[in-house]
C-alpha cells in the first residue's frame, strides 16, 4: 500500500499540473470554436452528451490497447501491471510518465468529440469510479457480476486483464463499458477467478516491486516479460477454461492453486 501510495502521489501531481490544465484549455477552445464531432450535426444536447461520453470511452479503449501494443508505451504501463496484489490502490498506480503522455490523449479526445465541460466532468467521475470498482478485490456472486458486466467492466473481467498469462493480459481493455472488447473481439471472460495469478512473470520477485525499481524500470533494459526468471514461459492449461470466451465462469473445479504451466523453449 505504501509503494502504491507513493506512485499515486506522483501520478496525481502530474495529472494536476499537466493533464487537467491541458484538458481545460481544450474544453474552452473547442466550445468557442464549435470544434469536434458533436458540433457537426444539429442534435439535442442530451444526444450530443451521450455521443461524446461514448466516444471518450471508446478512444480510451484504443489508448489502453496501444499501451499494450507499443513497446515504448508498455515500458511505463508495465509498472501498473507489476503489482502482485490487485486492489483499489492498483487503480491509481501509474507511472508519472504514463500520466504525462495521457495529456496528449486528452487533447485528442476533447478535440475529436467536442465534449462539453459538464459531460467531461461526468465522464471523469464515472471513469474514476469504475476504475476503482473493477480494480477492487470485491468478490460478487457470479450471477450479479454477469448481470453487471452487460453494462460495466467488473472485477472478474478486469482481473483477467491482470493475469500473468500474456494472451489473457492482452484482452479486456475496456474501462467503463465492456462493449468495446466485444466489438473488437478482445473480450475474454472464460478464465475462472481462482485460476488467475496477478502480475508480470519476469517482474514477480519482491525486489521488482520496490519504489525505486518501479520508478526506474521503464528506463532500464527490459526483460522478456512473459517468462519467469528461470526462462520458463507462463501458459494456461486449457482444461480449466470455459468454452465460451464471452461467458463469465465461476471458480474452477479442477484446482485450488492457479493452474499454470511453465514451458522452456
Amino acid at each position: 500500500m505504501f509503494i502504491n501510495s507513493c506512485i499515486t502521489a506522483l501520478a496525481f501531481a502530474t495529472n494536476a499540473a499537466v493533464v487537467q490544465p491541458t484538458a481545460q484549455f481544450m474544453l474552452q477552445w473547442t466550445q468557442l470554436q464549435s470544434f469536434g464531432l458533436v458540433h457537426l450535426v444539429p442534435l439535442p444536447t442530451a444526444i450530443k452528451s451521450v455521443m461524446a461520453f461514448l466516444l471518450m470511452d471508446l478512444t480510451y479503449y484504443y489508448w489502453h490497447r496501444a499501451n499494450h501494443r507499443f513497446l515504448f508505451l508498455w515500458r511505463f504501463h508495465n509498472v501498473h501491471h507489476i503489482d502482485p496484489d490487485l486492489d483499489i490502490s492498483t487503480g491509481f498506480r501509474f507511472h508519472g510518465v504514463e500520466i504525462l503522455l495521457s495529456a496528449g490523449l486528452r487533447v485528442f479526445q476533447i478535440a475529436l468529440t467536442g465534449i462539453s465541460q459538464g459531460t467531461y466532468i461526468l465522464y471523469e467521475l464515472v471513469y474514476q469510479a469504475n476504475t476503482l470498482f473493477h480494480h477492487s478485490n470485491i468478490r460478487l456472486p457470479i450471477w450479479t457480476e454477469r448481470w453487471l458486466n452487460t453494462i460495466l467492466v467488473t472485477p472478474r473481467m478486469h482481473g483477467v486483464h491482470h493475469s500473468q498469462v500474456q494472451d489473457e493480459t492482452n484482452s479486456n481493455y475496456s474501462v467503463i463499458f465492456p462493449w468495446w472488447d466485444k466489438l473488437h473481439q478482445t473480450l475474454r471472460l472464460n478464465v475462472p477467478q481462482s485460476e488467475i495469478e496477478i502480475g508480470i512473470p519476469a517482474y514477480s520477485s519482491p525486489d521488482d516491486n520496490t519504489l525505486q525499481h518501479l520508478w526506474l524500470v521503464p528506463f532500464q533494459k527490459q526483460r522478456d516479460y512473459w517468462r519467469k526468471p528461470d526462462n520458463k514461459l507462463v501458459e494456461r492449461s486449457p482444461s480449466v477454461l470455459g468454452e465460451d470466451l464471452s461467458r463469465m465462469v465461476d471458480f474452477s473445479t479442477t484446482s485450488i492453486a492457479p493452474n499454470l504451466s511453465l514451458r522452456t523453449e
